[in-house]
């Protein structure tokens, strides 16, 4: 299970480090999906920002400080919870595939973490 759990949560980091970076950095795919969900272009620091706050708490977790890798994984649960209720309130359904990988990453580190 700890092998399992490590794949999974260094697939999770990664995945959240690379769309936190793609946020900061304003892609053009970003800036399209945050308009066609609504969402302000203000808010794309602060949503960064928690994701890599997230991938960090994971890479904690996954380094020995499994309190703060839960903590991490609940977040980032909650979060793209959030992100995929945003694609179905704006009825934005065909990339809705990405916000539910991630929560799907998410979740699956989260309950390997509280596994383990």
């Amino acid at each position: 299970m700890l092998t399992g759990y490590a794949i999974i949560t260094a697939i999770a980091i990664l995945a959240n480090a690379g769309i936190a970076i793609a946020d900061f950095l304003r892609a053009k795919f970003v800036l399209a999906n945050s308009v066609e969900v609504g969402l302000p272009e203000n808010w794309l620091p602060w949503l960064a920002a928690l994701k890599a706050a997230g991938a960090a708490g994971l890479l904690l977790g996954l380094m020995g400080v499994p309190v703060i890798g839960v903590a991490a994984a609940t977040g980032l649960v909650l979060f793209f919870i959030g992100a995929t209720a945003a694609h179905i309130r704006a009825r934005v359904y065909y990339n809705i595939a990405f916000p539910g990988g991630y929560l799907a990453l998410a979740a699956a580190s989260l309950v390997l973490a509280v596994a383990r």
